[in-house]
């Protein structure tokens, strides 16, 4: 039901479906930034009989990239996908070692309002579920014009404050400084409360794309909260960077998803320069979200028709596939069960329409169509039964 209704709310704004490998080169996640967790520490690396180096998914976005570089379809490229993602690290509520996302990329246009259609989907794909206490958090990172003067800016604050830092952070070379402001140590947070701030080092053309972003949020209803700390978890972001966060969720990590632009991912796999952005949700997470809000319905009954048959299981093999063949969702049981049984395995099946088959049925040509709501039953000919089958429905 949520990969579905994800299908259908992306689909309806031109995105089409990407099936990408469990596992790729390690070059190919490995531009996802050296300094970032998820390349340094979290990757799972093997080599193959061949000796190639490789590593399972551990993201979404490279691999669509990759594939954009390698078979270089009409810009803009609109993806989407639906896979297992492997992360080596602590277990998280709702992030496993393999956890599931649902998201979106897309290349080519630079156009602010791109971005504004990319956040505008996600927040409606989670208000879509009926999901209400989700907070759209939004930043922008700047570019390469920009972003390495607010870089080096934030390095030197934390270089006078580093004693301050969580005991990791305290280690490490500060390498990335970003990754500080990314921690949710209390001492971490407390030590960069007045740390610089990348909207005010944001280069003119930048501030105008920030600017642009959000007014076309505000002009779609699409609310959102500016986050100065924001700045995701890996190093290919550029401009826009935004989070959807679960307040229904008692849990630090709250996240349910969040993107961004990635301007040089293309490149740097060896692509032309083309623009990108893009978001994932996590499956698992997001549903905690939706069964912390209690608006995530039990699905309905796969099946339309069941068909109970104490004769051999031979009418119940001709019903089922003559109902599947019109299109009509139809189960039996099997293994020669008595009747009781199978009726009992017909109100677990969700069905509507329960057809009956024993030895009366059998020699008298017919088949009893039982309603499994109301329990009214009545005889119908064996030929007939499709077209009342039908109405019935």
């Amino acid at each position: 039901m949520l990969v579905a209704h994800f299908a259908r709310t992306v689909g309806l704004a031109g995105y089409g479906l990407v099936v990408s490998p469990m596992f790729e080169e390690l070059g190919v996640f490995e531009r996802l930034g050296e300094a970032t967790d998820v390349v340094g520490k979290e990757m799972y690396d093997f080599h193959d009989k061949g000796d190639r180096h490789l590593a399972l998914r551990p993201e979404g976005t490279a691999s669509i990239v990759r594939a954009y570089v390698q078979h270089r379809p009409p810009l803009p490229f609109k993806a989407w996908y639906a896979a297992p993602n492997f992360r080596y690290e602590r277990a998280q509520a709702g992030r496993y070692r393999q956890h599931h996302q649902l998201g979106v990329e897309v290349l080519g246009p630079t156009d602010a309002d791109l971005d504004v259609e990319v956040v505008a989907l996600a927040a409606s794909v989670v208000a879509g579920l009926g999901l209400t206490r989700v907070e759209m958090l939004l930043n922008s990172l700047g570019d390469g014009a920009c972003r390495p003067a607010y870089v080096a800016a934030l390095a030197a604050f934390l270089a006078e404050r580093q004693d301050q830092l969580c005991d990791q952070h305290q280690r490490l070379p500060l390498g990335n400084p970003l990754r500080v402001l990314d921690c949710k140590r209390d001492s971490c947070r407390s030590a960069t409360d007045d740390a610089p701030r990348s909207l005010d080092h944001l280069c003119e053309p930048c501030r105008d794309h920030f600017a642009r972003v959000g007014d076309g949020l505000t002009a779609l209803g699409v609310s959102f909260t500016i986050d100065t700390r924001l700045v995701r978890g890996l190093d290919y972001y550029t401009r826009t960077t935004f989070e959807l966060a679960a307040t229904a969720l008692e849990s630090a990590q709250n996240a349910v998803g969040g993107g961004g632009r990635y301007d040089g991912l293309a490149e740097a796999m060896g692509g032309p320069p083309t623009p990108g952005i893009g978001f994932g949700l996590g499956v698992e997470r997001l549903l905690l979200a939706c069964d912390a809000e209690e608006v995530l319905a039990a699905p309905k009954g796969s099946v339309d028709v069941f068909v109970v048959d104490t004769t051999g299981g031979g009418e119940a093999l001709r019903l089922t596939d003559e109902l599947r063949r019109a299109g009509i969702g139809a189960d039996r049981a099997f293994d020669a069960r008595s009747m009781k049984a199978q009726f009992k395995a017909a109100d677990r099946s969700g069905a509507r329409l329960a057809l009956v088959v024993g030895e009366r049925e059998l020699a008298e040509g017919t088949v009893a169509v039982r309603d499994l709501i109301d329990g009214d039953q009545e005889p119908v000919g064996r030929d007939d039964v499709l077209a009342d089958v039908r109405k019935r429905l």
